[in-house]
């Protein structure tokens, strides 16, 4: 690797167990100081949620490596303002346990841990993998991001999404730089019954997704695409609308 060794913080949404960010961990810990602090349980779906009503536990698994009972934003911000309130290199969440293009950006909790490091660290990256086998590979596209670290420092934009596709680091391609994409609406929601007979519902799947990370995924590539906090809709502050002076 050529960049400097670099203070990163390491959370998640899958928990500080999941096998994505055991190998994140590993793949840079020889190189760079990493601390991780993590979500106790799984919080996928989370996004940058934070817990109001009740004090959280921050317990230190061992020397580097602390879980919290809360979500991956109280993970994130414990981690800052307790442990490194001097702020970091690099705030990094992942691997996530799955794909975050498109629409799932504003649900994923991998997303709202890296977005809630943007006051305190300098970059702050979201790591997925579209699937559940190539851990390593992506681990291997994140020390490969991070060669380009100045880069990534000048382009201006703090928080950043990388996807990697689900295969042997060999097959893939390399990274493409490009716009989250969308999804359809989601499947209908399913009623299941409990033994009382009592109905509860699952959540329906995620609609088909479509647009520029997608098909970088689709076509070999890791996928990276900049993200904002800012979510007003420039264009139509521009507009004459007759309720508004």
């Amino acid at each position: 690797m050529n960049c400097k060794a670099l203070n990163i913080l390491l959370s998640n949404d899958d928990g500080y167990q999941a096998e994505g960010i055991t190998q994140l961990h590993a793949a840079l810990a020889a190189e760079h100081q990493v601390l991780m602090v993590a979500p106790r349980q799984d919080c996928s779906g989370k996004s940058q949620s934070i817990t109001l009503d009740r004090p959280l536990r921050l317990h230190q698994q061992d020397t580097d490596r602390y879980w919290v009972d809360g979500t991956p934003a109280d993970s994130v911000m414990l981690g800052l303002s307790l442990l490194r309130p001097e702020g970091v290199d690099l705030v990094l969440s992942g691997i996530n346990h799955g794909a975050n293009l498109g629409d799932d950006c504003l649900y994923s909790g991998t997303l709202g841990a890296a977005l809630e490091g943007r006051h305190f660290a300098k970059l702050c990256l979201a790591v997925s993998l579209c699937g559940h086998q190539h851990f390593v590979s992506a681990a291997a596209m994140v020390s490969r991001l991070l060669d380009s670290w100045p880069q990534l420092l000048a382009s201006g934009c703090r928080v950043w999404s990388l996807n990697v596709p689900d295969l042997p680091l060999a097959q893939i391609k390399g990274i493409r730089l490009c716009a989250l994409g969308a999804r359809d609406k989601p499947l209908p929601a399913q009623a299941v019954l409990n033994p009382k007979g009592d109905s509860h519902y699952w959540v329906g799947l995620p609609g088909q997704g479509q647009g520029p990370d997608f098909d970088a995924i689709a076509q070999g590539y890791a996928s990276l695409t900049p993200i904002s906090s800012d979510r007003t809709h420039h264009w139509s502050l521009q507009q004459e609308l007759p309720c508004c002076e």
